[in-house]
């Protein structure tokens, strides 16, 4: 189904050749090519592969089923250009090896931190993998953005993956089965659903950790990007990231209830900041948890003038600079992954929330079903 896909892919946006199975996708400033066959692989016995999705616009996504991740998303900027906006490899050799191992994946059981790795459920206590230390992150060293999914390919604007997460992996309670579906919709947007049910009562708190830059991939920094958030709040955190608190964010960097450019604030003598080598931090969403999808951050780039418009139904959202970027990854552009040259806006229940009973609880019932959509929609600043 996939080289179905691919033929459609290349048909949709014109500017796409196809030679020995390859894709090339050229920008008026990027050039990166992605071959299927370089997903072509198997990883711990299972076997993973690319898949494509687009719409009638002409907008494409490239996605895998290791880690149910994006590696490529082409929109068109303010000239009609399509822009490379996802920063990460195009291989699966780096995904699997690479020094950044989050790059457009699913991340989880429990996305962001745990303190210590510890937490209680009931009356047991559970000791988890420390990978960030002192604490747990991203549900530790081999979860779910370290599997590969099973794929089911709906149309040619959707592709659903499920990962089923045994009793005990990584340390947490119950066979948890997560189904995450991608959809590219005709009002250019990704949309990511997830539904979660466990055989025992657990904790969950998955997330998308695509790496953004909406000038392009490889187009140098995203300081320059002006970021709105509809979060009156904030969780500040301790020197190991772990939150300590809910904090008005008024009168300090963290205050994006108005567009601001990224960098304004970024060097300020703030213990937050430096905490986090720069923004790293959980913003307490002013909607709350929703039914549906609410508008709770803009983000604009400088250069091309794609607007990102992130909409969820979590109640929190966490902004990452790209501060512990260090130039280790050559990306898909053929350049590196320098210090704060993408973005994360990780929709999400807050960090270390199975250890903070006033945060909202991320406790998933046996028998349950936990669900929660996000939408990343792009347009062009007028």
């Amino acid at each position: 189904m996939k080289r179905t896909l691919l033929s459609a892919f290349i048909a949709s946006i014109g500017i796409l050749s196809s030679c020995n199975n390859s894709t090339e996708v050229k920008t008026d400033s990027l050039t990166a090519v992605l071959t299927a066959k370089q997903f072509d692989s198997t990883v711990d016995g299972k076997t993973t592969s690319l898949y494509f999705i687009s719409n009638s616009k002409g907008v494409t996504a490239a996605l895998t089923n290791y880690g149910a991740r994006m590696v490529s998303l082409m929109v068109p900027d303010k000239k009609g250009i399509p822009t490379e906006v996802i920063v990460g490899f195009d291989n699966i050799h780096d995904f699997v090896s690479g020094a950044e191992r989050y790059f457009g994946a699913i991340v989880g059981r429990f996305g962001n931190r745990i303190a210590k790795g510890r937490f209680t459920l009931g009356d047991k206590s559970y000791q988890l993998a420390i990978n960030n230390d002192p604490n747990s992150l991203h549900g530790g060293p081999t979860g779910v953005h370290s599997r590969v999914w099973d794929v089911q390919q709906i149309d040619k604007q959707s592709v659903a993956f499920t990962y089923a997460a045994a009793d005990g992996e990584e340390g947490y309670p119950g066979t948890l089965t997560s189904v995450v579906t991608y959809k590219l919709t005709d009002a250019n947007a990704v949309e990511i659903s997830f539904e979660l049910k466990s055989d025992k009562n657990t904790v969950v708190n998955l997330t998308n950790h695509n790496y953004w830059n909406l000038n392009g991939e490889g187009s140098g920094t995203i300081n320059n990007h002006t970021l709105q958030i509809s979060a009156a709040k904030y969780t500040p955190v301790d020197s190991t990231l772990i939150p300590t608190g809910i904090e008005p964010v008024a009168g300090t960097p963290f205050d994006f209830t108005k567009a601001v450019t990224i960098g304004a604030r970024v060097n300020e003598e703030n213990a937050q900041l430096k905490y986090g080598k720069g923004y790293d931090h959980n913003f307490v969403l002013d909607k709350g948890i929703t039914a549906t999808p609410q508008l709770v951050a803009v983000c604009t780039g400088d250069q091309s003038g794609i607007v990102m418009e992130v909409l969820t139904t979590e109640p929190g959202l966490q902004f990452y600079g790209g501060n512990f970027m260090q130039s280790k990854n050559t990306i898909k552009t053929g350049g590196k992954d320098d210090h704060r040259t993408a973005l994360c806006l990780e929709t999400q229940h807050f960090p270390d929330s199975p250890n903070q009973p006033a945060f909202p609880t991320t406790v998933l019932k046996a028998g349950d079903t936990y669900k929660s959509t996000s939408v990343f929609k792009f347009s062009v600043a007028k």
